[in-house]
């Protein structure tokens, strides 16, 4: 298994919207027959995969795996024919004794009967093995998986860099570079693995980021998501010059022409009900968003769109970067005005602390 979770989690930055899945096969000997991962989404999942990989390798005879062999994997084999055809069919005509589980699939259209097939077929079923890593490798699949068909949302995963005193620019705007280049390097992972990338009309007016992957490998590049109010995106913002990769701006207005421009750039305009302050309806954006499968979005925005995330409890897990200097004033991480008292403060606890180069890397996730 902790195999199995490697090859899902080698397949981080390939398979959205479609889980981190790997598969190992094993012959009642120990012997490894063949192993796989889940391909980007409409090729083959992480079971059919070790199927030929075992098949390339001669170990199946008609095509049938070894007496008393075992299938390792991550994710419950999925049952409905989609894109391509049920793993929990082809598991089952490679002749299996045995497959190990680490989780059952939230999927409505898989959901247990994977692995009610399995057992009809007279294959003994495991569950729960490697289950807390391949939650972790598929967080927001899972998540948006687990509500009703059509109503989840991504796991909204908010980024940030800061001083140790919780700054993130100067009064002037200045903030490049607070951290390092390892941690700058290790955002652009987290980006990497994110379906979509989220930011605001002011970042992309103050600042005019590319907002793409740069400093890691990778064969796609997540939705760039804008959230525009008023459709003040610039037609010649460099955010533009990031070829395949597509680009979708949220507004709350009904300028036509402003609309036309924009998608004659390419983009995917999406108008939504305002808010009562005349702002994008974040809630419904999310919502929004989970139907166009996208499991996880990665925030990296201005302190005012900050602040409007976690007023609206939105925010699942703040991924922070903090490096070691004192910066006095300046902006902070978001903008959630006055409490009180201290109950009313939003509540995190922290999930992982690392140093990344000369920089502490705080993953907190929301109470």
């Amino acid at each position: 298994m902790a195999r199995a979770l490697a090859l899902a989690e080698s397949a981080l930055y390939l398979t959205s919207p479609n889980p981190r899945v790997g598969c190992v096969l094993v012959a009642a000997d120990g012997r490894i027959l063949g192993e796989g991962h889940t391909q980007k989404a409409g090729e083959a999942h992480a079971e059919v995969m070790a199927i030929r990989d075992a098949t390339s390798k001669g170990h199946l005879v008609a095509g049938q795996l070894p007496k008393g062999s075992t299938a390792y994997v991550t994710l419950e084999p999925c049952f409905h024919m989609g894109r391509t055809g049920a793993c929990s069919a082809a598991l089952i005509q490679s002749g299996l004794g045995q497959v190990v589980a680490s989780l059952e699939d939230p999927n409505p259209l898989v959901a247990g009967q994977g692995f009610a097939a399995l057992r009809a077929a007279g294959i003994e079923v495991e569950i729960g093995d490697g289950a807390l890593e391949a939650k972790e490798l598929n967080i927001g699949f899972l998540k948006r998986m687990a509500a009703d068909v059509g109503t989840g949302t991504p796991w909204v995963r908010m980024k940030a860099a800061s001083s140790l005193d919780g700054i993130t620019a100067l009064p002037n705007g200045t903030s490049q570079w607070i951290t390092g280049e390892a941690a700058r390097i290790d955002g652009h992972q987290w980006r990497a693995r994110a379906c979509a990338v989220l930011t605001g009309i002011g970042t992309v007016l103050a600042d005019d980021p590319n907002l793409d992957v740069r400093h890691v490998a990778t064969l796609r590049q997540p939705t760039l998501v804008i959230v525009d109010s008023q459709l003040d995106t610039p037609p010649n913002a460099k955010l533009w010059n990031v070829p395949a990769r597509a680009i979708w701006i949220y507004c709350a207005t009904s300028d036509l022409n402003k609309k036309q421009v924009l998608e004659a750039k390419g983009a995917t305009v999406i108008c939504l009900p305002s808010s009562p302050t005349g702002k994008v309806d974040l809630a419904a954006m999310l919502q929004d968003l989970g139907r166009r499968q996208i499991n996880e979005l990665h925030v990296e925005a201005g302190f005012k769109l900050n602040g409007s995330f976690w007023r609206e409890g939105l925010v699942n897990e703040l991924l922070l970067y903090q490096s070691a200097q004192l910066m006095g004033a300046g902006q902070g991480i978001a903008n959630i005005g006055l409490f009180e008292t201290l109950v009313q403060t939003p509540k995190l606890r922290y999930h992982a602390v690392d140093l990344i180069g000369n920089d502490l890397r705080i993953l907190a996730r929301k109470i």
